[in-house]
């Protein structure tokens, strides 16, 4: 999952990272409220974790503008400050959830886990499809109940996969997914992940769950479910494998 960290305190960042990429998230980081609100409109994260104090405007701001621009991002607010008045604000104006530091990592881990399930319309830490399990929380993946071992690049495609079961991805958001635009390899690389991720899937027992859209991307589907199709500017018709 691609988390986005908006915190000014250097030592705070790079503390709240390693424990975000320990924990098996992917993190970018920036350290002002309008580097945040742009990445935000740029780049499709899981979550933003949000300091509400920053050098230019407060995370308040941030919050209250990236909702009017129609951003779906959740936003977890990550701060010293303990008041009430702030959580109710940080809630009134857009944010999923409040975490007070000092923190245990356990718990924030929790925390960024649920909000995510929630806005992806999941109350269980499962995802599901067919016969494949994958686990948010442990980041296990089984077929039949039995272990299936993928890289982190596998996990994290099979991850967006489930999380946007029925909907078309393009090679270009698996990018950004994978590498938030920065030092990315060529296009074709996705085609390679896929092709190993579907040989051991089915090795395992688990079918042809990835189709491809020809022309448009890729799409994880329970069998015969339905499955939504970017429209094309021609307006003609593409075909799933």
């Amino acid at each position: 999952m691609r988390i986005l960290l908006v915190e000014p305190n250097a030592l705070k960042a790079e503390e709240t990272c390693r424990h975000m990429e320990r924990a098996g998230f992917t993190v970018d980081h920036v350290d002002t409220g309008h580097n945040a609100l742009g990445m935000l409109k740029s780049y499709n994260y899981d979550l933003a974790v949000m300091d509400i104090c920053l050098p230019d405007v407060d995370g308040y701001e941030v919050i209250r503008v990236s909702r009017v621009a129609r951003v779906p991002t959740p936003v977890l607010i990550l701060s010293d400050e303990k008041a009430a008045t702030a959580k109710v604000k940080a809630f009134s104006t857009g944010a999923d959830d409040y975490v007070t530091r000092p923190y245990e990592s356990m718990e924030l881990t929790a925390r960024m886990q649920a909000v995510i399930r929630r806005s992806k319309g999941y109350s269980e830490p499962t995802l599901r499809a067919g016969q494949l399990e994958l686990c948010l929380d442990s980041r296990e993946v089984r077929v039949q109940g039995r272990l299936v071992h993928l890289t982190g690049k596998e996990y994290v495609i099979l991850e967006l996969l489930l999380l946007r079961k029925g909907m078309v991805l393009t090679k270009d958001a698996f990018l950004n997914h994978l590498y938030g635009g920065m030092d990315e390899p060529e296009m074709k690389i996705i085609d390679v992940f896929i092709c190993k991720l579907r040989k051991k899937l089915q090795a395992a027992g688990g079918g042809q769950l990835i189709s491809t859209v020809w022309g448009q991307g890729y799409v994880l589907r329970d069998d015969g479910a339905p499955f939504t199709v970017p429209a094309t500017p021609s307006g003609t018709p593409v075909q799933a494998s």
